[in-house]
């Protein structure tokens, strides 16, 4: 009797898990869910959890990866309008943002979506490379690159061209991964871009010896201002030297003597400007105005001082300290 009982439990429990399969399925976070009646898609769950369906072969869910796959094509060759042939390998990122024409389109199928990828990929090639010159691609100036507008450009393309076909893909990046010339135009790029290199070369060159022009033409303006200046001032202190000198001279032509005593006195205080110990003959000048003989007559009305010392033989030698 135990055992009947235990059997009956068993069965009960594997009939209803057997139920909740046929009647319930889950759906992870990573996923969305076709449900079709008949064939025909009737329901899309992109919320994870537990949901109700009827049993096979009313109705049917289909798992779908809701994450980014990954799409690399192979090299492709374009023509740029200025006559140049490419070769282009791109990569891409796209997921699936509408579930109910992606799963009648393409059954789920993964290979199929990459598949119709690929074309929208070559239209973009052919609608967009070919708009732009080979400048664009490839340049010395900086200035004239447009990879990421070229970029931007063909993802828009891609975008609008799966929107317009109902595929149910969102592309969400798009990169040129690698760039490579043909061999026969290797050598066009190259002598190109060194004629590219020698023009800017040339206008750097122009620029600055133009700037340097300028800067020598500014500073020989300046020089010459300045030594005009200069020649202006000085030829008026000499002017003014001279006015003063002619009136000296005036009163030094009435008194010769006293001109040439009074500039030996100069000269003699600028000899013993500094503490030093001299040892002279009193007939060098300055000195010989020391001597009693050598001062200017007392006719010419002026009073002047009495040199110190023992002046009486004009061999004598002085010895003279100044502090």
């Amino acid at each position: 009797m135990k055992k009947n009982l235990l059997t009956l439990v068993v069965g009960a429990v594997l009939v209803i898990i057997f139920g909740l399969l046929l009647f319930v399925f889950q759906v992870r976070q990573t996923e969305v869910a076709v449900v079709t009646t008949f064939g025909r898609v009737t329901r899309t769950i992109t919320n994870s959890g537990a949901y109700l369906k009827l049993p096979w072969p009313i109705q049917k869910e289909h798992k779908l990866d809701q994450r980014i796959y990954d799409y690399a094509s192979g090299f492709e060759q374009v023509l740029t309008p200025d006559g140049y042939n490419l070769l282009i390998k791109v990569y891409a990122g796209w997921s699936i943002s509408n579930p109910e024409q992606y799963f009648p389109r393409f059954g789920g199928s993964i290979a199929r979506a990459q598949e119709s990828l690929e074309i929208l990929v070559r239209n973009a090639y052919s609608g967009v490379v070919g708009k732009h010159p080979f400048s664009h691609f490839i340049s010395a100036d900086p200035k004239e690159l447009k990879f990421n507008e070229i970029e931007q450009e063909m993802l828009r393309r891609i975008r609008e061209d799966a929107q317009a076909r109902s595929y149910g893909i969102d592309v969400k990046f798009f990169g040129i991964e690698r760039l490579v010339l043909p061999e026969s135009v290797t050598e066009l790029v190259f002598d190109r871009m060194k004629s590219e290199r020698q023009v800017m070369e040339n206008r750097i060159k122009y620029e600055g010896e133009r700037e340097a022009s300028a800067i020598r033409s500014s500073a020989d303006l300046e020089s010459a201002k300045l030594l005009t200046e200069a020649e202006a001032e000085a030829r008026q202190t000499i002017a003014t030297g001279e006015a003063e000198a002619a009136k000296y001279f005036e009163v030094f032509k009435q008194e010769p003597q006293l001109a040439a005593y009074l500039l030996q006195i100069d000269a003699l205080r600028a000899l013993l400007k500094e503490r030093a110990t001299l040892v002279l003959d009193l007939d060098t000048s300055p000195l010989n105005v020391l001597k009693q003989n050598q001062l200017p007559s007392a006719s010419s009305g002026l009073a002047l001082p009495e040199p110190s010392g023992d002046t009486n033989a004009p061999g004598k030698n002085l010895s003279s300290k100044t502090p």
